[in-house]
């Protein structure tokens, strides 16, 4: 068994893996990377470009696992596709909106390269789309191949809790199997129960590390951040504040919906509109429809029902007025140049009155890890739109991730027992912490580290 590394960083950006076993390849994701512009975000696809990729199977739809799918079917066009059946009612529609994204960055930003695909060609490779149960075995090689006296390995795709039709994938050839994590939370989360990936084992394992870097503090749990921030959720009501939400449009925005729900329903906060984003909304119907086949909690929440959602475009995020205590549950969670929830929190951050929730990850190069950074009273360069802004809002971290925490990654470690880890989707320091505590905990466990388009042989 062969394994490439087509992320073009060392640390979480582009995910991409060729899996190469029993004389057929597997391409596991094909995302963009979400710090870089450009051609420079793709993969590294051009490194094995002359090799024959029978199938290509999608992790999830987030970004950095699905926005390069279109181009890597430039490289592979006989590939067929493979994802979750909850993911097969998702992907079109984020990668139709990373065509609208890069077109407003081209214009806005001057990025030639932009888009990377159009709309036709995401149509045109809809067909090749193929949908699956968890927990079916799905032969995946390419049928003039089996014609020649090959047989085809096969790829399981294992519920893992992260967001509406994420998967771990188990790979099996005839002698190795090799499972890759994907992204993965083992904790329940308000809408999602936590993975089932309890009878997986696999010689080999592609483990993320996101979190390899945060130690857990003593006396943490969800249910007491969950508490922490629907008091000061309450407290920020009461005084009439406007509160904002950052939030991404799949999964954390329908996550903090379904909180807000609960909240009202048991009368804590009292009923009122919910302002949201038009993808976001979208995402939220299609939770809605799917939750019957959803391992979920609150089967029967239905969050078009219970909540009025209106869709708030940027130009009301930049008049709507702002008194009275208004809830904002928009994207992006980065808080982006050109999205609502940029042109809301320059609106906020000088006023004492309004609050910013922060709900989960911001990476400290954008205007939300900008304003995350800052303190009460601290005069700090927003955006390049935006300009200087001085803090005066309440501004509040919650830990509500929909990512395992390390010590958990740990254990599964020792769960599937395999004999080679690789590990991805982290940072230098997440990498390291996690190379040590397997060194430590599993002696006879070989840990590898690929760089970016190397290939290791396990």
């Amino acid at each position: 068994m062969r394994v490439t590394n087509l992320n073009p960083d060392t640390a979480i950006g582009a995910s991409a893996w060729l899996v190469e076993v029993d004389g057929h390849r597997l391409l596991m994701d094909a995302g963009i990377h979400p710090k870089r512009d450009g051609r420079e975000a793709l993969p590294l696809f051009d490194r094995v470009k002359d090799l024959e990729v029978d199938a290509i199977a999608v992790s999830h739809c987030h970004h950095d696992h699905v926005g390069a799918l279109p181009v890597a079917l430039r490289y592979w066009p006989k590939a067929h596709v493979l994802l979750t059946e909850l993911s097969y009612f998702l992907a079109e529609r984020v990668l139709h909106n990373s065509v609208n994204v890069m077109k407003r960055q081209r214009d806005e930003l001057g990025i030639k390269d932009y888009p990377l695909y159009s709309h036709d060609e995401v149509d045109e490779i809809e067909p090749l789309f193929q949908g699956f149960r968890y927990n079916r075995e799905i032969e995946w090689a390419a049928f003039h191949k089996m014609r020649s006296g090959f047989t085809s390995p096969t790829v399981e795709f294992f519920d893992a809790g992260h967001a509406l039709g994420a998967a771990g994938m188990l790979v099996r050839g005839k002698k190795e199997s090799l499972f890759y994590t994907g992204d993965v939370a083992f904790h329940d989360q308000t809408i999602l129960r936590g993975a089932r990936f309890e009878d997986v084992q696999a010689e080999v394992l592609i483990l993320e590390t996101t979190r390899g870097g945060r130690q857990v503090p003593a006396g943490y749990s969800r249910a007491a951040e969950i508490e922490r921030f629907s008091q000061a959720l309450v407290e920020a009501l009461k005084r009439k504040a406007a509160i904002l939400i950052p939030t991404f449009a799949l999964g954390r925005t329908q996550e903090m919906l379904a909180l807000l729900a609960l909240l009202m329903r048991s009368g804590r906060i009292k009923s009122q509109p919910v302002y949201i984003g038009g993808l976001g909304r979208v995402f939220t119907e299609i939770y809605d429809l799917q939750a019957r086949r959803t391992h979920r909690q609150h089967a029967n929440l239905l969050l078009h029902e219970a909540l009025n959602l209106v869709v708030l475009d940027s130009q009301q995020a930049r008049e709507m007025r702002l008194s009275g205590g208004r809830l904002f549950v928009l994207t992006s969670g980065m808080m982006n140049e050109g999205t609502a929830s940029h042109d809301l929190a320059l609106r906020m951050i000088g006023d004492e009155r309004q609050a910013i929730f922060f709900v989960g990850y911001a990476d400290p190069d954008t205007p939300a890890g900008r304003l995350k950074a800052s303190r009460p009273g601290d005069k700090f360069l927003f955006s390049a739109s935006g300009g200087e802004v001085t803090h005066r809002c309440q501004v509040m971290d919650f830990d509500l991730t929909a990512h395992a925490e390390r010590e958990d990654l740990v254990e599964f470690v020792g769960q599937v027992g395999p004999r080679v880890v690789i590990l991805a989707h982290g940072d230098e320091v997440a990498r390291q912490w996690f190379a040590a505590q397997i060194a430590r905990r599993y002696p006879k466990t070989k840990v590898l580290q690929p760089g970016p388009g190397e290939t290791v042989e396990v």
